[in-house]
Formats: C-alpha cells, sequence, structure tokens
C-alpha cells in the first residue's frame, strides 16, 4: 500500500513527470507547462521530442532504477504517453507518489488477449477471437473465424504485428512468421466506419468525454478522424460513449482512455482496442473544443475537477506521415506548410522530430470552421496541396 496520498489536489507549481519522450508526451507537457506546471521526462532518446520541451530529461530506460528514483525524487505525480512502458515501472513509482494509469490497466492494454477478456466482462460486445499460444490451439481454432486478422498478444501498434488470414494454411503461416509467440486470432468483421471515443477518469470516479470520433485508417495508421454533429448515428455515438465509460470503470481507469471500434454493416458496434493515453484521434480537441485531451490528462492526474469538454467547432484531422517529406524524391523536401496555412481555420501541429522517415508521424493539420461542409472542403484542399489521398 503507498503511503502517499491519492486525493489530494495537486495545483499548478507542481512538477508532473511522464514516462515515454514521443509526441504525445511532447503535446502533454506543453499543455501541462500552459497551465504553469513544471514537467520532466524520462525517456533515453536525446532528441526525443518531449524531452526536448521539458524542463526536466531524465535520459534511461524505462526499468532503470536510478532513473525511475529521479522521476519520483522530481515529480507529485507520474502519468504515462505509450501503452508499451513496462506496468513494473508504473507500480514502482507507485509506491511513492500518484501514478495514473495504474500498472494494472496498462498491463491489460498491453495483452491483447486480457483486453477482450475485459471487455467481455464488461458486457461490451467485440469480434469474435481466439487466443492461440501452442500447436494445440492452433489445430483447434474455429473454421468460423476465418477470414480473419492474427495479432500479436503483445506490442502491437499502428498495424504492426498483425497478418490477414483467409485460410487454415495462411494462418499455420502467419503464426510461423510472428515466431509462433501468443496471439489472438479476430474474425474479419464487415465494417462501415470505424470510431473512437476518448474519457477521462478521475480517482473519484467521475467521468467525461469526448465527442465520439469518425475515424480513417489506411495501411494501419489514422489517417483522416472527422468530428462534427452527424458524422455517426445518433444511436451509434450512444452506445460508443456507453460502452467506453464501461470499459473505463471495469478497469478503475484513472486518466485519459481512448476506446475504439468497429461499426458493423448491421448498425452493430464492437471494440476493437483500448489506448491507456491521448490519442491520435483525439488531436483535433486541441483546437475543437475548450477543454483538450492533453487537458484532460493534466487534470486526472492532478485531481482537478474534470469538466464535460464542449465542442465549439466541426473539425477534421489530417495525420501528417513523413511520406509527405518524400513526395517528389528520395530526398526529403519540406512540405508547402505556407500554402496550407494560407487556409481558413487549418493550425499546424509539428512534433519536433528531427528526421522524416516514411510512416512515421511527423505531425497533424487541424481543421475547424463554421460547418462540416466548410471544414471539409478545406480539409480536401490541404489533402490536394500536401498529396494526401482524398477521402
Amino acid at each position: 500500500m503507498s503511503a502517499h496520498d491519492n486525493s489530494a489536489v495537486i495545483l499548478p507549481g507542481a512538477t508532473l513527470g511522464v514516462l515515454g519522450g514521443g509526441q504525445l508526451g511532447r503535446m502533454f507537457a506543453q499543455t501541462a507547462q500552459a497551465m504553469g506546471y513544471f514537467t520532466a521526462v524520462l525517456d533515453k532518446d536525446e532528441t526525443s521530442p518531449a524531452g526536448l520541451v521539458s524542463h526536466h530529461h531524465i535520459r534511461t530506460g524505462y526499468e532503470d532504477p536510478q532513473g525511475l528514483a529521479e522521476l519520483a525524487g522530481l515529480c507529485a505525480a507520474v502519468t504515462t504517453e505509450f501503452e508499451n512502458v513496462p506496468a513494473g515501472s508504473l507500480n514502482k513509482l507507485a509506491e511513492t507518489l500518484p501514478v495514473s494509469p495504474a500498472g494494472s490497466a496498462v498491463a491489460i492494454a498491453q495483452d491483447r488477449a486480457a483486453e477482450k477478456a475485459h471487455f467481455v466482462k464488461c458486457g461490451v460486445p467485440c469480434a469474435p477471437y481466439a487466443v492461440i499460444e501452442t500447436p494445440e490451439q492452433l489445430a483447434a481454432v474455429n473454421d468460423a473465424l476465418l477470414p480473419g486478422i492474427l495479432k500479436t498478444a503483445r506490442m502491437g501498434y499502428d498495424g504492426k504485428g498483425q497478418v490477414r488470414v483467409k485460410t487454415r494454411e495462411e494462418l499455420n503461416t502467419a503464426w510461423e512468421q510472428l515466431g509462433r509467440v501468443a496471439c489472438v486470432l479476430e474474425k474479419m468483421l464487415p465494417l462501415v466506419h470505424e470510431c473512437s471515443v476518448i474519457v477521462a477518469r478521475g480517482r473519484d470516479g467521475s467521468i467525461v468525454n469526448l465527442p465520439v470520433q469518425r475515424n480513417l485508417h489506411r495501411d494501419g495508421i489514422l489517417a483522416v478522424t472527422e468530428v462534427y454533429e452527424g458524422n455517426l448515428p445518433a444511436t451509434t455515438i450512444e452506445k460508443a460513449i456507453a460502452a467506453a465509460k464501461s470499459v473505463a470503470t471495469g478497469l478503475d481507469y484513472v486518466g485519459v482512455l481512448c476506446v475504439e471500434f468497429f461499426v458493423l454493416n448491421d448498425g452493430m458496434l464492437v471494440v476493437n482496442e483500448i489506448a491507456p493515453r491521448p490519442h491520435n484521434s483525439g488531436h483535433y480537441s486541441q483546437n475543437a473544443c475548450d477543454v483538450s485531451q492533453f487537458e484532460l490528462q493534466v487534470r486526472c492526474m492532478t485531481n482537478l475537477p474534470l469538466t464535460q469538454p464542449r465542442q465549439h467547432s466541426p473539425s477534421i484531422m489530417l495525420n501528417l506521415l513523413g511520406d509527405l517529406w518524400f513526395k517528389e524524391s528520395d530526398v526529403a523536401k519540406t512540405p508547402a506548410w505556407d500554402q496550407v496555412l494560407a487556409l481558413p481555420g487549418a493550425t499546424l501541429h509539428l512534433y519536433g522530430k528531427h528526421d522524416a522517415k516514411r510512416a512515421r508521424k511527423m505531425g497533424h493539420l487541424n481543421i475547424t470552421g463554421a460547418t462540416p461542409e466548410a471544414v471539409r472542403s478545406v480539409a480536401l484542399k490541404a489533402a490536394d496541396i500536401l498529396g494526401i489521398a482524398p477521402f
């Protein structure tokens, strides 16, 4: 049992820590700083986006005892920006200071098999699936699960560690290719849309949500998020928010949680996966809502009141991958940001990454406007300038 007081409010002037130095950590740090907090980042990369903008950058690995002790000594509370941070490190920090989300919740999000079992326990529908850890389990897979997607149980994100399989032969080959590690086979379902909900839950059980986001993925990576009234049927929105809150409450979760869903052609909603942190699909909230997902993250970890965010403008978010730097040749060339920023309602967010690489998330573009039609028109113009496929 930790000796610290988890219920105390941590006011601006304190130092807040984050495990992970990527762009989510950077945007968390920038938001915390705007609210008057100091920030500390633990990440071994000397040029990590979050480390470059923080007051303190502890350059060690996530499991380094000395680094964790230094972070604990500096901070009043700690969060994470990366779901594959070892749950044990979060548990260690939680011995001396408030940590959100808890290591136990992150451990479930890190393991697809545990994650699916949690959805079932919460009564939230997910795709039919089978856990495959042994050759016997592989042989026992029900034919009804094919065609399906074989996913590694651990360390998969942005489409990594996933293979589509149509037949038993392809399934057997795919399991060999993935190194015979623990996997989950999910039945492929007829999708109409993908959507996500970001919820924020406090230690007192209070819970708020951002509007439901309609998402378009390309090659397993989020490409476009559209958020405005009517982006999805009202019944779908209602079900998605209720399911996301159920998943968070069932985990006794504290912090910002993204729950991703598939909308099927019969209107049914099934949960895909959870991310125990702010999420790419919530970036629009920086410019379209009065409280962003990063401010919600700060409020959760400091026990500040959670107010229900209000979306004041329809919005579309375009993900900016490193491919945009290589449209004309194999030599990186900066995209025409001046032309993009000439468009009304366009706000550019770049992550401070030194080198553009294909499929690497380099930034995002938030577009807001008075109507969904106006926003879509500007977003399509921006996509055309940048060489992003229309949507």
